[in-house]
């Protein structure tokens, strides 16, 4: 049918667009200290590209593994609200429930819900999870890989790929002055509470008060 080939063509896209970025969190990852197995398990197991670089971010600045995994937890919370969204839409139980709930990432969330007919929105749903899912851990290897036969990845600057990284996933959102305002104030409070606590821990302690200031909003 035409309008599956379309969401076909939309989905390969995607996934090819991610499969590239995917290259660059293989190569940051493995700059930052990881092996290749744990940079690849990262992209199997985790599969939300903004946690993995939140992850490999705080780590490859010197913070604590669970700094990291504390981080990256709260910016793959809102997974579990497109999940709220999108569990009566895709009506499904048992195993392919698990592989659901793994592939529930903004990409999928947004080409499913962008359909009128349910039964398009699962077919959305599932095409762009599986060929996302292929090919960021296929460039995640890609990557890894390619560091890996560096003999020092940080001559080429990748040492400072994961700030770089931050500041490529965090400048689309700045263009209102709300996002800007809260932007500005969580460096003032990261660079205020530096000297105090360890590596990773200010981003941890950002990440929690823009939390709750999101959820202080809301109920207001």
């Amino acid at each position: 049918m035409p309008s599956e080939r379309s969401i076909l063509r939309d989905a390969l896209g995607i996934a090819v667009a991610s499969g590239a970025y995917a290259i660059s969190f293989g190569a940051i990852s493995t700059a930052a200290g990881l092996t290749l197995l744990q940079t690849c398990s990262l992209s199997v197991l985790m599969f939300t590209g903004a946690s993995q670089f939140a992850l490999v971010g705080v780590i490859g600045a010197g913070g604590s593994v669970w700094a990291g995994v504390a981080t990256a937890a709260l910016l793959g919370a809102r997974n579990a609200l497109y999940g709220l969204r999108l569990s009566s839409l895709l009506d499904v139980r048992g195993l392919r429930r698990v592989a659901a709930a793994h592939f529930v990432i903004d990409e999928t969330t947004a080409m499913a819900i962008a359909r009128e007919d349910p039964r398009q929105s699962r077919f959305a749903f599932w095409a762009t999870g599986v060929a996302l899912f292929m090919l960021w851990n296929l460039g995640t290897l890609a990557g890894a890989l390619a560091t890996h036969a560096l003999s020092n990845p940080k001559v080429f600057g990748l040492d400072a790929a994961p700030p770089a990284a931050f500041l490529a996933l965090l400048a689309p959102r700045l263009r209102a002055r709300e996002p800007l305002a809260v932007a500005i104030a969580a460096a003032v409070v990261a660079i205020a509470v530096l000297p105090f606590v360890p590596a990773g821990v200010p981003l941890l302690v950002v990440a929690l008060l823009v939390a709750l200031f999101g959820a202080f909003r809301r109920s207001g």
